[in-house]
């Protein structure tokens, strides 16, 4: 538990409750509401995860997303993949009449993604080049070689109403050729910030911060996700502007083990209102 002391020195909070173990501290919810902040969409693929290895429905995702909502998430993304691993299609379905913050569907544009996230029309469709194998996403588009492909799937999503990001790494020229696809947004691929933040923060944030205000500069929205964590989460919302929203999943909820989900959730819109 030492190592989330130091949260207790990010920002004075109306305390709520303590919980006679562990002397966590909730946190309500108003201090969230009332002006402009980066928004924090929870991934929830690691709860299917948990029901999937066991079978049944325990955890129940459903239940889940509701209460993510409930405790100050301002969205929830869910990643399907074709092997139906963690988040299975149906799950989707269920999902986006429960969905009262915005919906983010993450993924592979193929046929039958795309047929899913054309029937859900969530708020956000993020789209990420992950092969059907991959483990977790890994990289960016490489969006100079697959820009016309970029294009089609990002009209034929915003011709529907639905909001358009794609998944890109922090090079001037895969910004620039994003913006020519149309997007509405990009997210940065923040693995590389996590892995290096630890032995140089600044120089970890560096790249990061230069690619939102070229992002900014040609009109894109920036949100950001993998790998961001408590450890991580302040520093990167305070030197990287323009940044809309972040979508958190394994640290999150490797976090809330100890912490519970909701001291989890309040703990990470902390860091993100510094």
């Amino acid at each position: 538990m030492l190592k989330y002391a130091f949260f207790d020195l990010f920002a004075k909070f109306e305390v709520k409750s303590f919980e006679k173990r562990g002397r966590i501290a909730k946190f309500t919810h108003s201090t969230y509401t009332t002006q402009f902040m980066t928004k924090l969409s929870v991934n929830i693929n690691k709860f299917a995860t948990l029901r999937n290895a066991r079978g049944g429905n325990n955890p129940d995702v459903l239940k889940v997303a509701q209460d993510v909502q409930e405790f100050g998430a301002e969205g929830i993304t869910v990643h399907p993949r074709p092997d139906e691993r963690h988040i299975r299609y149906q799950d989707v379905l269920d999902l986006a009449p429960l969905i009262h913050t915005e919906f983010n569907i993450e993924g592979y544009p193929d046929a039958k993604w795309l047929d899913l996230v054309l029937k859900v029309k969530p708020t956000q469709a993020t789209l990420v080049p992950d092969a059907p194998n991959v483990l977790t996403s890994n990289a960016g588009w490489d969006t100079v070689t697959h820009q016309d492909f970029l294009k089609d799937i990002i009209k034929t999503l915003q011709n529907a109403g639905i909001r358009v990001s794609i998944f890109t790494d922090t090079r001037p020229e895969i910004i620039e050729a994003a913006a020519k696809t149309g997007t509405n947004r990009i997210e940065l691929y923040t693995e590389p910030y996590a892995h290096e933040y630890p032995s140089n923060a600044e120089k970890a944030i560096e790249p990061y911060k230069n690619a939102a205000i070229f992002a900014h500069q040609l009109g894109l929205g920036v949100n950001a996700g993998h790998d961001l964590s408590l450890e991580n989460l302040a520093f990167f919302k305070r030197n990287v502007p323009h940044l809309l929203e972040v979508s958190i999943g394994h640290a999150l909820i490797c976090d809330a083990l100890y912490l519970g989900l909701e001291n989890t959730i309040q703990l990470y819109l902390r860091a993100l209102r510094q």
